[in-house]
């Protein structure tokens, strides 16, 4: 007898009273358009926060994009920096070139001392500015001077006093030049 008294509790407690269940179906359609209500609020919230993801996963992806980009520029204007320092070097072994006895052992040393500095620039992506006979370009060349001459005409470039150097599109230093008036 005393089972079935706990387990008529037991069904009293867990079905609502008269007071908790709906007494008409006016209140059961205000809870379902509280509900629905709630609902849509939930799924504008969803859309707001996966827009906001959206645009915080685009904004990061720039983040990166722009610093690998700066990245890559210090790179490459540290590197341009290194050879501008090291090119004076280039420019004297050319220089003992171009003064060297024919058939000499030190010039022949010095030769190929110049191919493999060369090479290196080569590899490092580092190009020669060609200047000599082409028209003068203040991009690439800087004057030295103007000078009259009847073999080029006005405009192009003479003569190459320092040769120049790039690296891709930046210029690491100008070519010095003479260029005819």
């Amino acid at each position: 007898m005393a089972e079935e008294k706990d387990k008529q509790e037991e069904i009293e407690e867990t079905q609502p009273s008269a007071e908790e269940m709906p007494e008409t179906a006016e209140q059961l359609s205000d809870e379902r358009e509280a509900l629905i209500q709630q609902l849509k609020d939930a799924e504008s919230k969803v859309v707001e926060y996966k827009d906001g993801w959206a645009r915080t996963q685009a904004d990061f992806q720039n983040f990166r994009k722009r610093v690998d980009r700066d990245n890559d520029s210090f790179r490459a204007s540290t590197k341009g920096d290194i050879i501008k320092k090291v090119l004076p070097v280039l420019d004297d072994l050319e220089r003992a070139l171009q003064n060297s006895p024919i058939d000499d052992a030190w010039a022949s040393g010095i030769e190929l001392v110049v191919r493999k500095f060369q090479n290196i620039l080569e590899m490092e992506g580092v190009k020669k500015i060609e200047a000599k006979g082409l028209a003068f370009d203040p991009n690439f060349h800087e004057a030295i001077s103007h000078e009259p001459s009847e073999e080029v005409e006005s405009g192009c470039v003479i003569d190459v006093v320092q040769n120049g150097y790039v690296i891709g599109e930046r210029v690491v230093r100008p070519a010095l030049v003479r260029v005819a008036q």
